[in-house]
């Protein structure tokens, strides 16, 4: 018997409904880079981790909101009209998740950036340091996942 068809296969619509929701809760770093290159500006997005790391690098044009220090105060000046994507280290760390969930218990609409900030830089994306969000280059590399 097949390991993998122990279990049977959704049907093709059941598929449908199941990744296009899928698809809602996130983003990855080509969609959000090309995005971003784009000035798309429905989207803000937020590093989610504690502000000495956002210093130490972080993707270009993101703000520093850490986590520990979102509430109903604190996030009182977001636009709601925008969509936040959060993001934090990579796989390994739970921050844009913890981000993702206090944004939208406050009524945020929010995906997570999938990888994080590893996977930004793996993939060569722009990435600014310091305090400030850095502009996005005019000419930011024309490269291409393959996806």
């Amino acid at each position: 018997m097949s390991a993998v068809l122990n279990f049977a296969p959704a049907s093709a619509n059941e598929s449908v409904a199941y990744l296009q929701h899928k698809l809602s809760f996130y983003t990855d770093a080509w969609d959000l880079a090309q995005d971003l290159a784009q000035g798309i500006s429905a989207i803000v997005v937020i590093d989610a981790r504690s502000e000495d790391v956002y210093q130490a690098g972080h993707i270009c044009s993101a703000i520093s909101f850490p986590h520990r220090t979102m509430n109903a105060a604190s996030t009182a000046h977001l636009d709601r009209s925008k969509v936040y994507i959060t993001y934090c280290d990579g796989i390994g760390c739970n921050g844009s998740t913890k981000a993702a969930l206090k944004l939208a218990s406050l009524g945020f609409q929010v995906k997570e950036l999938i990888g994080g900030l590893d996977f930004w830089k793996r993939d060569g994306h722009p990435m600014a340091w310091g305090t400030t969000a850095g502009e996005w280059p005019s000419a930011s590399p024309a490269a291409h996942c393959g996806c």
